[in-house]
């Protein structure tokens, strides 16, 4: 009994901390009808969406597609009257790639067109190939055996367990009223692993065997190696098969194509009939400029106390190289520009120092934004707090596609759960109110928190964003731009009201 009543207490105490420190926090509804008129109203979503995708085209890592993109954000910040813009150096990245050219169809047994794109980072082929397609089947070491010597200058494919089932499902989606409550839930301890021993030790097996067979084909002087990839109706999932390191290891020329051509081709060959394809890639290495990048812009700060404070908002400027980044991430890309173009707009004077980042490299592993807090923040291995650690209030990132904003992940930080409860209040009737602890990783956000500083993802409404990141088909036409215009609107308020608060949001322990 006397545990119940001390738990009962507890709880009580906890809601009237919890209740208190909500009538703390405060809502200007006058400046959030402001920012609602303008982001609604004057929106340049449709603009920008545009110049980042169909205008600029694919943004690869390093590529000069992706060197066009910086300089025409620096152009929009400066044509806006932000202050400080500049194209920042975070360190090394590696090596620029870009495809010149890429074209593959099948000519026996008939002509057929066939969707597939280089992997990035990989070697063009010795101009346009006509040959036979040799199918490598090979599932121990003793396989390759039956290849050797055979194999130079030929296009190979290997089998791949894709399945197109039918979808039942619908094609696009908004989380429901259950959904976002689920999100709400933290699960503790118990559940062990996704994988079991035996399962990671024949993923090790597939991988080795994997790495093997690279070699063996380029010792072989392989022509092209052909991947089939998941996805259906021509939709080719890309990765990369070569390195950007400046060690310039040579690749074995290789394109992913579609699991339905790749099937075809598959099943030909397997049922013994010839198959022949006509092929070439160009690319062009880019051996200039190793560095890394991104492109910074602010709104000055003007509290003589408060201006060496910063509020931090952000996306990654690249995308993958077939399709043109729509919703990965030219969406988080134009609603992040949009939201500080909203509060420029209004001339707003702010406390703080508004700081917008655009990240490169994050694709190939948060390069841009762990370089930058690399070397402004801290070193999240040695601790070493840097000059901005204690200086950045938050930092706010958009990068789960074009879907509405439904609410945000706090990442375990229960202080701030009153807080962003009020913040939301208006836009409840948006769809935008569910609050939760839960951690989301796996984009720029994660290297603020990795060293203490609040990092913030909101969460999105998911629409077909599974379906088509990191594809040929990650376009404009995926992007939504009316949820695009609510999430800027939603974003400028969080960073009004982060910038007006008299303190910086607190902060989780980190030493």
């Amino acid at each position: 009994m006397k545990f119940k009543n001390q738990f009962t207490l507890l709880t009580i105490t906890l809601m009237l901390w919890s209740v208190n420190l909500m009538a703390q926090e405060k809502v200007d509804l006058n400046m959030v009808y402001k920012i609602k008129s303008e982001g609604i109203g004057n929106s340049q979503i449709q603009d920008l969406s545009f110049h980042l995708t169909d205008y600029l085209g694919p943004r690869l890592s390093g590529s000069t597609n992706l060197r066009n993109a910086r300089n025409w954000a620096v152009d929009k910040f400066r044509d806006w009257g932000l202050s400080n813009v500049r194209i920042d150096s975070y360190g090394d990245f590696g090596r620029g790639w870009n495809v010149k050219k890429s074209y593959i169809a099948m000519k026996e047994p008939y002509y057929a067109q066939v969707i597939g794109y280089p992997k990035a980072w990989t070697d063009g082929t010795a101009g346009l190939l006509d040959t036979e397609v040799m199918l490598l089947e090979i599932s121990t070491a003793d396989d390759f055996v039956k290849y050797k010597g055979k194999l130079k200058g030929k296009v190979v494919i290997t089998p791949a367990n894709l399945t197109n089932n039918p979808a039942f499902e619908a094609e696009a989606k908004r989380l429901t009223d259950q959904e976002l409550e689920d999100r709400k839930v933290i699960n503790i301890g118990g559940g062990g692993g996704r994988y079991t021993p035996e399962m990671l030790a024949q993923l090790r097996a597939e991988r080795d065997l994997d790495q093997r067979l690279t070699a063996f084909l380029l010792e072989e002087e392989v022509g092209l190696r052909l991947t089939g990839t998941r996805g259906s109706f021509g939709t080719v999932f890309h990765t990369r098969a070569g390195s950007f390191s400046k060690e310039k290891n040579k690749t074995v020329p290789e394109m992913e194509i579609s699991s339905e051509h790749h099937g075809r081709i598959y099943r030909l060959l397997k049922n013994g009939k010839s198959v022949k394809i006509e092929a070439e890639i160009e690319v062009e290495w880019l051996d200039d400029d190793y560095s890394g990048y991104n492109v910074l812009a602010e709104i000055p700060g003007t509290d003589k106390n408060l201006k060496p404070e910063i509020v931090m908002l952000g996306a990654h400027l690249d995308s993958w190289h077939a399709g043109t980044g729509g919703n990965d991430n030219a969406a988080g890309v134009a609603v992040m520009m949009e939201a500080i173009r909203i509060l420029k707009a209004l001339n707003y004077q702010p406390k703080r120092t508004i700081r917008i980042a655009l990240w490169g490299e994050e694709e190939q592993g948060l390069f841009g934004s762990r370089g930058y807090v690399q070397k402004y923040v801290a070193d999240r291995n040695s601790k070493e707090k840097k000059a901005e650690w204690d200086k950045i209030s938050a930092y706010y990132n958009l990068d789960n596609g074009s879907g509405k904003i439904r609410g945000i992940y706090l990442e375990g930080n229960d202080q701030l759960v009153p807080v962003f409860e009020k913040w939301f209040e208006p836009f409840h009737d948006m769809g935008a109110k569910t609050i939760t602890l839960r951690n989301t990783g796996s984009t720029d956000h994660v290297a603020f928190e990795a060293v203490g500083v609040p990092g913030f993802q909101f969460i999105q409404d998911p629409i077909d964003y599974g379906k088509g990141y990191h594809t040929n088909m990650d376009v404009y036409e995926r992007m939504q731009l009316s949820d695009m215009t609510q999430a800027a609107v939603i974003i400028a308020s969080m960073i009004y009201h982060t910038d007006q608060r008299p303190e910086k949001l607190p902060r989780k322990p980190w030493d």
